[in-house]
């Protein structure tokens, strides 16, 4: 016997003549007598503290020095300038460097307000960690319906501790967090067959990020499919949708244009180089874009981590997502990391599948709301359950149980004397993890300086500019920090220590302080 499930008015179909009777009436959930004070509902509670966790994770990584300019520092400067009514010039990736002609983001605009109340780069991960909790509200009203309100509780925790979502919270700030509750939302509309809703809340897509209009065109086509015209005109299904498939169609266009306008025209017209910077690794590997896609169906299983990551997508619903049509919509995300030749996005770190989340249990509730076997849908919850305490180890959330997540060191308290030797509204050249310490109070650049000249990962190490700022703040040391291996960034450290020599030797700075490595330097600034 199926869990109850309460009526949607708006969405089910009216009794028509000559149509088959509908099925027996669903009880409707009750309603609270009026006067009754609202309580916080249990998916809201899920919401609160979810956001609670990934704060913590995110703030302590931050006061450890484990977060980084380049990504953290960037979007806070992007920010930043936003609160200050300024196009979103990042120094930190190079003079005049518009951060829109990177990725479209302009709806990072939204938090302006909230951080100029609050200029501080913890704003932008508290924010952050926020916006991925409230997805489960969505999800957990879904499940609600379609699994009950027991199983609703192992939905929500699948979702919240699933290594995707944890894996964007612990890793800076990216403006795909924006997506994320926004995703859910519209994922919900569609069970509900809310088809104009669904579309309402997946449209901001296309002001987060130019991939994303290519999930906003998976949404439509899904809704047009749904919607098709099937038998003859007496059937259910075949008359009255029309309008839900033209506008599925729409959606699809408009999501398909968008990115290409985006691609092609807004991100050219906004970068430093006149092009999309990131195209290029969609096409390196084979010479063009065409040989890429010929080659990609081999491509997406080699090397070994691009499977790994496919299954472990898919895992945190037990695989059952996969036989959900909902999962089409995962599809425009794989798909363009999976081609990439970056690295960084075939594998299961950084925040990459963040979007991916909602969409898989999404699919899982998709699933389990067609079957009627009450005992197959606890196997399942409980498979669900399982494996995510079996991933939780290898994923950024097992930090909190680390003690070196809970302890200060000298070093720490010696980067932290030495940074606030630096006044308010100086410029600095800092180390990657210093960086987006000062990126509040301060005009931040990389040092050494990277990238030179706004040009993306391209730069001589022989023909370093010299730096031009007010103050140097360097650490040689670079220990473990999730996701990153122990190790020196952008440069080795041998080239790092003689850039800060010549700092010294030649262009006229002079010794601060130097506390457990870590070097100050200061130039008065020239007129």
């Amino acid at each position: 016997m199926r869990p109850i499930r309460t009526i949607d008015t708006e969405s089910t179909p009216s009794a028509s003549p000559g149509a088959a009777p509908p099925g027996p009436l669903l009880r409707r959930a009750p309603r609270p007598r009026p006067g009754t004070p609202r309580r916080p509902g249990p998916a809201w509670l899920w919401a609160v503290g979810l956001t609670l966790l990934y704060a913590t994770v995110a703030v302590r990584r931050h006061q450890l020095l484990r977060t980084t300019g380049y990504d953290l520092g960037i979007f806070e400067q992007a920010v930043r300038a936003y609160a200050e009514l300024r196009a979103p010039v990042v120094p930190l990736r190079g003079e005049g460097f518009n951060l829109l002609g990177d990725h479209f983001h302009p709806l990072l605009a939204a938090l302006a307000p909230l951080y100029r109340l609050f200029p501080s780069a913890l704003t932008l991960l508290v924010v952050q960690s926020a916006l991925l909790a409230l997805a489960v509200v969505p999800l957990f009203r879904w499940a609600v319906r379609s699994v009950g309100p027991r199983g609703a509780h192992a939905v929500a925790a699948g979702y919240g501790l699933s290594w995707g979502v944890a894996s964007a919270a612990a890793f800076d700030f990216h403006e795909v967090a924006l997506a994320v509750p926004l995703l859910a939302c519209s994922l919900e509309a569609l069970d509900r067959r809310r088809w104009t809703t669904a579309v309402a809340w997946a449209a901001p897509l296309l002001l987060i990020k130019e991939d994303l209009g290519l999930t906003l065109a998976a949404i439509g086509a899904y809704i047009a499919l749904k919607n098709r015209r099937r038998g003859d005109r007496g059937t259910r299904g075949s008359h009255g949708d029309r309008g839900a498939f033209r506008l599925g169609l729409a959606t699809a266009a408009a999501g398909l244009l968008g990115s290409a306008l985006e691609i092609k025209l807004l991100l050219p017209a906004l970068g430093p180089t006149g092009g999309y910077a990131h195209g290029g690794q969609l096409a390196a590997a084979h010479g063009s874009l065409l040989s890429a896609l010929a080659h990609a169906p081999l491509d997406l299983l080699r090397p070994d981590v691009k499977p790994t990551t496919l299954i472990l997508v898919f895992a945190p619903s037990a695989l059952l997502a996969l036989r959900s049509p909902l999962a089409l919509i995962t599809l425009p995300t794989l798909a363009w990391r999976m081609a990439s030749e970056n690295v960084f996005h075939w594998g299961t770190a950084f925040h990459y599948s963040a979007v991916l989340m909602p969409v898989v249990f999404a699919g899982l509730l998709d699933v389990l709301g067609r079957e009627d076997n009450r005992r197959t849908v606890r196997a399942a919850l409980a498979t669900v359950l399982a494996v995510t305490a079996v991933l939780i180890p290898s994923f950024p959330l097992a930090q909190l149980a680390q003690r070196a997540t809970w302890q200060d060191t000298p070093h720490l308290r010696a980067a932290r004397e030495l940074l606030a030797r630096i006044p308010d509204g100086a410029t600095v050249a800092a180390s990657n993890r210093l960086a987006p310490q000062l990126t509040s109070r301060c005009t931040v650049v990389l040092f050494p300086t990277f990238p030179v000249g706004g040009r993306l990962y391209e730069y001589r190490r022989d023909a370093l500019p010299a730096p031009t700022a007010e103050w140097i703040v360097h650490d040689p040391e670079a220990p473990e920090a999730w996701p990153y291996r122990r190790g020196h960034w952008p440069y080795p450290l041998e080239q790092q220590r003689a850039e800060l020599a010549a700092a010294e030797r030649t262009h006229g700075y002079r010794l601060v302080a130097r506390r457990d490595g870590i070097t100050l330097l200061h130039r008065e600034a020239r007129r």
